[in-house]
């Protein structure tokens, strides 16, 4: 399978006056197919039982860098597999595909995929912390998405709390961040995390929740009735020339 036959397979699925519906809702500047999403699901199952797993990642890697909506989609898509063996290839190429992140919907595609590949090998969260310091806002928001795995767990291992309890250290560090999408990020994080670990959710909304923008702090919230995330506290302020007990002014 090459690039070329991949990309003719995806244009024969092509919808008239579909690219010119995605290019106004995407509002990322790339050329778009017309493809719609279960017909990009149905090619990319094709290709798989072509392809071993090194010929998937090179089909990938050369469908990504056409910068087509769909074909960035269904590269993703061919590495979105629990099982892939070996997958080291296939975890580098995901990583090589953040810093190109520039829209939603690819980068949640891409993100889905990786999920995939932590899951696998969680040492790799090792390399995806430094992404919440990148200056790159789609690389920080990546970092939450790619971990959402870890929101799942009914009655997580003690593994599964230390990556939790890591990625929550992440959104703690970030929730003053002013971007809407990191925002967003950190909020849809903390809503599924609410739908197995209440507790544990409420708790860092409690301490962190009163520095997330409200729209944030609604989302966050979205399935925990009755609790509502309390008012920041401003800090007491001592004015700099205010007496002190001991130094009080004569009468």
């Amino acid at each position: 399978m090459t690039p070329e036959a991949a990309l003719s397979d995806l244009r024969a699925h092509a919808q008239d006056g579909k690219a010119e519906e995605m290019r106004a809702y995407h509002k990322a500047d790339r050329e778009y197919l017309g493809v719609a999403n279960p017909d990009i699901d149905s090619c990319t199952k094709a290709w798989r039982k072509e392809l071993d797993v090194p010929e998937r990642v090179a089909l990938a890697r050369d469908l990504w860098a056409t910068d087509i909506h769909e074909a960035r989609v269904a590269a993703a898509k061919l590495l979105t597999q629990a099982r892939l063996r070996p997958d080291e290839a296939a975890w580098e190429l995901i990583q090589s595909w953040v810093p190109d992140f520039n829209a939603w919907a690819i980068a949640d595609h891409a993100c889905i995929a990786g999920q995939k590949r932590l899951v696998a090998d969680p040492t790799r969260l090792d390399e995806v912390e430094p992404w919440i310091a990148s200056d790159h806002m789609w690389t920080r928001r990546a970092a939450f998405v790619i971990t959402l795995p870890w929101t799942k767990q009914n009655f997580p291992k003690p593994a599964e709390i230390e990556a939790r309890e890591r990625v929550l250290g992440w959104a703690a560090t970030l929730v003053e961040d002013k971007e809407w999408f990191i925002q967003k990020a950190i909020s849809w994080w903390l809503r599924d995390l609410s739908k197995h670990d209440v507790p544990r959710a409420q708790a860092f909304l409690n301490e962190y929740g009163p520095r997330l923008k409200p729209f944030a702090q609604k989302e966050a919230t979205r399935h925990m009735r009755d609790y509502t995330v309390p008012p920041l506290k401003e800090p007491d302020v001592e004015t700099a020339d205010a007496p002190k007990p001991d130094e009080a002014p004569d009468a």
